[in-house]
């Protein structure tokens, strides 16, 4: 938790103060930041190989078909930038990654909490490896299964589901696009989506599929109104929706839906423990003096 306490003292007051200004201005990216976090550790753990650029030899991460809608990566240049003059080669992008993302679910009104520190920078990030993001046409026992591969509980899972996709924990925040949601429209499902419902997406999504709807009302603010929505046939994805019609995950929906501070404790919890997922140190990584390119 102390790891910069001696070189580089400010660096949670930098981070904190560079999101805070960036959500200020666009409050959409607090949901951004959050998934950010998860897209990294998914893949190569936590280890901020999503933000490297792609070169002329290889096509990284952030170049494949469920990265390309990732944004706010210009909050975490700018905290990087900060870091360097304050303390040059010693916060590495990792860790910078992960205080962003708890930084803005606090400023969307979520709980805070605390996360070690001293995650280094990896020197891998391939699109193939992003074939193990998990994919929001999955059902209930598929997520339990690609989670628990990772360590999660199902508990877990439905706290955390929603950062990998768009925006289930950080599915409180944020928006999915037409493309992520309309194959569910063209027949819907009356057991998996309320019809009222349906017929106001087809209207949305009569715009295309780059068409945006929010996952709830309070699209900006970290709550438990995402979890009730799901209660009446209303979740948008059908990896959301499907965490109600399972048995195994009805229980817990419904307990977030009825007790906000039991959601946000255990969210807290399940993001720390994602925030350790193959963590590198010693020789395994470097600190990147940018974010995007190796030293």
């Amino acid at each position: 938790m102390q790891y910069y306490v001696m070189n580089c003292p400010l660096a949670d007051q930098i981070v904190k103060g560079t999101v805070n200004a960036a959500l200020q201005a666009d409050p959409t990216l607090a949901a951004s930041l959050v998934r950010m976090h998860f897209h990294d550790c998914f893949i190569q753990g936590c280890d901020a190989s999503v933000l490297l650029d792609s070169t002329k030899d290889n096509t990284a991460e952030k170049d494949s078909p469920g990265n390309l809608s990732l944004r706010g990566y210009e909050v975490i240049d700018d905290a990087k930038d900060k870091l360097e003059q304050q303390c040059p080669g010693v916060v590495s992008c990792a860790d910078i990654v992960a205080m962003a993302a708890r930084d803005a679910v606090f400023f969307a009104g979520g709980p805070v909490y605390e996360i070690p520190k001293g995650r280094k920078d990896g020197k891998r990030s391939k699109i193939e490896d992003t074939i193990n993001l998990p994919s929001p046409f999955l059902n209930a026992s598929e997520l339990i299964r690609t989670f628990g591969q990772r360590g999660f509980s199902a508990q877990e899972m439905v706290a955390l589901s929603g950062n990998y996709f768009c925006g289930a924990g950080a599915h409180t925040l944020g928006v999915a696009r037409c493309s992520s949601f309309n194959s569910r429209l063209s027949n819907p499902d009356p057991t998996m989506m309320d019809t009222n419902f349906a017929t106001s997406l087809s209207k949305t999504c009569a715009a295309g599929d780059k068409a945006e709807q929010p996952f709830d009302v309070t699209r900006n603010t970290f709550d438990n109104l995402y979890y009730n929505t799901l209660s009446r046939k209303t979740g948008l994805l059908f990896s959301d929706q499907t965490l109600y019609s399972n048995p195994k995950t009805r229980n817990v929906v419904n307990g977030y839906a009825f007790n906000q501070a039991m959601f946000f404790l255990d969210f807290q919890q399940a993001m720390v423990k994602m925030g350790k997922l193959d963590v590198k140190d010693g020789s395994q990584g470097e600190v990147r003096q940018n974010c995007r390119k190796l030293n």
